[in-house]
């Protein structure tokens, strides 16, 4: 570095004295050496401040190349940690995966204990307290046929409605099984649901055997604690006997798309209303089918929706009912044939922002269209009519909306209105003459309606109180039956999301 700054100053000098080389010695003189030797000097500090500049510079390089030459250090140590702990981490994680293997064979050679399954267990506690203007023994709905207490409001005074015990686990990674028990007011304990359900197939396929609630509709797979309203629509009392479960099989498929769509089929024995009762059916196959879609999706971020159809079709053998002509005599009528229902649902739901705490809005509607066929055996114990069969069609209709807000938060009000059309009805006994219209209330024209409104209260997710209006006009010729319900519904538990 010295060198450098000698052979520059130098050079400097050389440069400085050149012009008296040059010139002949009379023509300097002493100023002209004054003015030189500051030219010189102003040039010296001029190529000094540079080569300090330069010196400074030199250092900051070597300085920046020593801490890069650092980090490259470091960063190899760093990169050889990391591999080091990676070649650890892989025999980890293969000594982990011998462990699970040796686990899962010693599980499979072993029974496994009483409790390994932990299925999930929770308890629906529903109770009610009725106040009808008209006992409930009596309730019919004119025009259709009357298909068991089912149908009937929830009675007078105070009762155990019917509560749920609920049990459900996956059996493995390819199964799961749910069991859901009623316990009625009658305290008597019936299986509700109890089916296993795939969990492994592929291509959005899903598998379902066993008892449950069947696909008809949109409100007949939820379950009465989930409800709206304390009691059912109308068109589901007349067409599905208030609710219908079904032993058989279900396949459905969901498709890989951006908008919900499904298909789906069941194959059931044909147990309950509106193909059975059962009675001890003794056939082989089955004895009904039903096949449904659904279509849904999102508008914006505030609301949702889904559209749904299906079509049941069952064989009824001997389908009975009892009920009493106009002339007050006790009846039991017999029906054997197809029927084939049509069921069209809507379901609109709204949040702000899809955020449904403190206010959100649910509009649902149903629409049944049922057509039957076949022969209808009239039986009474009036010795001058005893028992005659003939021919029977008819063609039936119903439907009711709903809307639900909650509009503030655990508050909600609703109304609901219901209308049935008894539509067409041919019956052979009649037009051949053998018996009078009067014989069947089943021919009656009248339209039943009903308006009902509701107002609740859910302390939480587990708990909702609820009081009910209904102005009921089913039976013709009779003033409305006013009914008053109370409810409370209590979850013991946890239970698992019901259905969009």
């Amino acid at each position: 570095m010295f060198e450098k700054r000698s052979i520059v100053r130098s050079v400097a000098l050389a440069l400085a004295c050149s012009p008296a080389l040059f010139h002949p010695a009379h023509a300097v003189t002493d100023e002209d050496l004054r003015e030189l030797r500051e030219q010189v000097k102003q040039l010296k500090q001029n190529y000094e401040s540079r080569i300090e500049a330069l010196e400074k510079r030199l250092q900051q390089a070597e300085q920046s190349t020593g801490k890069a030459e650092a980090a490259a250090g470091k960063a190899e140590t760093a990169a050889a940690k990391a591999e080091s702990f990676s070649a650890k981490a892989e025999g980890l994680s293969t000594k982990a995966e011998s462990v699970v293997q040796n686990a899962a064979a010693q599980a499979g050679s072993r029974p496994a204990g009483e409790s390994a399954m932990n299925p999930g267990v929770s308890l629906i506690m529903n109770g009610t307290y009725g106040n009808l203007t008209r006992p409930a023994s009596t309730y019919r709905i004119n025009g259709f046929a009357p298909t068991g207490g089912e149908v009937a409001p929830i009675g007078r005074g105070l009762s155990l409605g019917e509560s749920e015990l609920v049990f459900s686990a996956n059996i493995d990674p390819r199964f799961r099984g749910t069991v859901i028990a009623a316990l009625g007011a009658d305290d008597r304990i019936g299986v509700e649901e109890a089916f296993i359900q795939t969990l492994d197939l592929d291509g959005g396929l899903t598998a379902k055997a066993g008892r449950f609630l069947a696909g008809v509709g949109y409100l007949n797979e939820i379950h009465p604690h989930a409800w709206d309203f304390a009691d059912a629509p109308l068109a589901s009392k007349v067409f599905l006997g208030n609710q219908l479960g079904e032993d058989g099989v279900q396949v459905k498929w969901v498709a890989p798309s951006n908008i919900y769509f499904d298909l789906g089929a069941e194959f059931g024995r044909g147990r309950k209303f509106p193909a059975g009762p059962d009675n001890g059916r003794d056939k082989n196959g089955f004895g009904s089918g039903n096949f449904f879609t659904h279509l849904g999706g999102d508008i914006g971020a505030s609301t949702a929706w889904q559209v749904g159809a299906s079509y049941l079709m069952t064989q009824p053998q001997g389908r009975t009912w009892q009920d009493t002509d106009a002339a007050g005599t006790n009846v039991t009528d017999s029906f054997s044939g197809k029927s084939r229902l049509l069921a069209l649902s809507g379901v609109l739901k709204w949040a702000p922002n899809g955020n449904s705490t403190v206010n959100n809005f649910k509009l649902q509607g149903e629409y049944f269209r049922r057509r039957e066929n076949g022969a209808l055996t009239y039986d009474t114990a009036a010795a001058s009519l005893g028992t005659q069969t003939g021919d029977y069609r008819s063609a039936q209709s119903g439907w009711y909306t709903q809307g639900v807000y909650q509009f503030a938060r655990q508050w909600r009000a609703g109304y609901r209105y219901d209308r049935l059309s008894p539509g067409t009805t041919s019956i052979g006994l009649v037009n051949s003459g053998a018996l009078t219209a009067a014989n069947f209330p089943i021919l009656a024209s009248y339209k039943p309606t009903r308006d009902t409104v509701m107002l609740d209260w859910s302390g939480s997710e587990f708990s909702r109180v609820r009081v009910q209006l209904a102005r009921d006009r089913s039976r013709a010729g009779l003033p409305a039956d006013n009914q008053m319900v109370l409810q409370y519904i209590m979850s013991l538990g946890a239970h698992g999301a019901h259905k969009f």
